[in-house]
């Protein structure tokens, strides 16, 4: 079933807004599919004016920024912290902007949008 992108449905007062025409194909939506630790895989999708976009489903490695030596390096993602999205997705260990993670090289927070981007970047916080 399609998740449609209409908008409000109300008004402030409560009242129905009537509709003003039917579905139109730039108002449909997709379902959520949520970048998790694994093997790295994604997805790659059409959007509106036949741009692309890449979803991570799940990955492997992140890129980490120590701030004190302002390099970058490629580490192995072991688990979620902390996740203030939502705190189910700590034990599901789903990635998303703001995920506390742990790497090898220790605390990272994810500063990319891993549904959005297609990449995981985070900066060391210890």
């Amino acid at each position: 079933m399609a998740i449609w992108l209409r908008g409000r449905k109300r008004k402030k007062s409560g009242g129905m807004i009537p509709k003003v025409r039917k579905k139109r194909k730039c108002e449909i939506g997709r379902e959520k599919r949520e970048a998790s630790i694994g093997t790295h895989k994604r997805q790659i999708f059409r959007t509106r004016g036949g741009n692309r976009k890449i979803r991570i489903l799940r990955a492997e490695f992140a890129n980490v920024l120590d701030p004190k030596t302002k390099k970058s390096k490629k580490a192995k993602i072991i688990t979620v912290i902390d996740n203030k999205a939502n705190p189910h997705y700590v034990r599901r260990n789903i990635i998303t902007k703001g995920a506390v993670i742990q790497t090898e090289l220790g605390k990272a927070v994810v500063l990319s949008r891993p549904g959005q981007c297609g990449i995981i970047n985070c900066i060391l916080t210890e």
